[in-house]
Formats: structure tokens, sequence, C-alpha cells
């Protein structure tokens, strides 16, 4: 919900360093990369030995550079579908070592639910991304759900930030519950969003078929406008009355 509205907002604050970046030759594949591989780094050390505040405040400025490369391509106007594939190809690798990293915290305290739930928000980030992939590969659009990916991160990391505050960790695993279970809900209105628009695809496809005289043509049985025009088979003792003849022929001569 907030990622479809936060482009205007990302213009205003990282328009200055971007701008500055491009001018020293910094490409924003570049950038791209550095991001992740730090988020990586900052999510599989300092989660799973319980430095969770100390993570997610970290992370809280690494994810930024998501926003960054995107402001530095349009900038330098190098913005390509490779670059577009690299950052969503490269954003669910951040995003599984986040979740990962929590996951692994949450196991070494001993929290079997925090790590079915971890689990399960592993599995559901990754069909989340690939609902939308697929539908666009198949001409729909998919970009609705109430979980997309600066929601998924505001939730995890304000969660990891409290329970390493002191809070119980239990706080952490209904996070990561909310997380899956909004992840699903997202697959769900993707998946109902595309059968709305194959079922009115394949409505108006349908639509001229039935009007078309060509398909009508076809849906005649083989012989029948032969049978009309050869009138009444011949032969035999006992021809058709004359009355007969003349309301066959006129059937098939009309008016």
């Amino acid at each position: 919900m907030l990622g479809a509205n936060s482009k205007p907002l990302e213009q205003r604050i990282f328009g200055r360093p971007a701008a500055w970046l491009v001018k020293h030759h910094v490409r924003a594949n570049t950038v791209t990369v550095v991001g992740v591989l730090a988020q990586c780094a900052v999510a599989l050390t300092l989660f799973p030995f319980g430095y969770l505040w100390q993570g997610a405040v970290v992370l809280s400025v690494v994810v930024t550079t998501d926003a960054l490369d995107g402001t530095m391509a349009r900038l330098a106007g190098t913005a390509s579908k490779w670059g577009a594939f690299l950052d969503s190809t490269l954003d669910r690798l951040a995003d599984a070592a986040i979740i990962a990293g929590l996951t692994i915290y949450l196991a070494r305290e001993g929290y079997t639910g925090g790590v079915i739930a971890g689990v399960a928000a592993l599995a559901a980030g990754a069909i989340v991304p690939y609902t939308r992939a697929r539908a666009e590969a198949l001409g729909y659009q998919a970009s609705v759900g109430i979980a997309e990916r600066t929601d998924r991160l505001i939730v995890v990391l304000v969660a990891a930030f409290v329970t390493g505050l002191g809070l119980s960790p239990v706080v952490l695993t209904v996070a990561l519950a909310v997380l899956a279970a909004a992840s699903f809900v997202t697959v769900g209105q993707r998946a109902a969003t595309v059968y709305r628009q194959a079922r009115a695809e394949s409505a108006g496809q349908s639509e001229p078929a039935a009007c078309d005289p060509a398909a009508a043509e076809l849906a005649t049985p083989p012989g029948a406008g032969a049978d009309l025009a050869s009138g009444p088979p011949a032969g035999g003792d006992h021809p058709a009355p004359p009355a007969a003849v003349e309301e066959v022929d006129s059937s098939v001569e009309g008016p």
C-alpha cells in the first residue's frame, strides 16, 4: 500500500544524493548490488545473535538504497529492463535474508511458534512477487495487495526493534505471523484480479465468434443446404403430388 504512493516522497528525499552520485559517475546498478549485499550481511550477522534493535536501525538506513538506485536511474536516463529485473530479483534475496535472520534468532531462543511463523513468512514472501511477475508475463495486471515490500519491511523491522529493546520475542512471532497472513491475502487478491481479467478476456473473444457468419456456416450440419436445394428424392412408383412439389419449390426460391 505504501510503496505505490511513495514515488514523490522518494524524489524529494533522495533527489540530491542521487544527483551527486550520478555526477560522480556512480551507476544505479552498482548501488543496487552494494545495498543488497549490505542488507544480507547485516541481517545474517546481527539478527541471529540477538542484536535486534541494532540490526533494525542499520537496515532502516541501508534499505534506502532501494529507492536511491531508482532515482539515480531516472535522473541519468539509464532506466532499463535489465536494471528493473536486477533490482526486483535482489530485493527478494534481501527480504529472505532479513526474515531468515529473525527466524534463526527465534530458533536459538526456543520459540517454535516463531520458527513456524518465520518459515510461513518466507514462503509467502516468495509467492507474492511471483504472482505479479507471472500475471504480467501473461499480459495481465496484478499490482494489488495489502502486503507490498515497503509494508512488509516496516512491520518486520519495527517488531525487531521493539523486541531488541526488551519486549518478549512473542511480539516478533506475532509480527511474522501477521506478515505471513497478509502476504497470503495479497496472493489471493492478485489471483482474483487475474481471474477477473481472464474471464473478461474470454468473454470478449467468444462474443465476436457468435456473430461471425463463417462460424455460423461451420455450425450448419453438412448436406443440409443440399437437401433443400435438391428437393425430394427422385425415383419410386409414387411421385410427390404436384401441390407438394410446388410447396418445396416455393420454399427454396423464397418470396
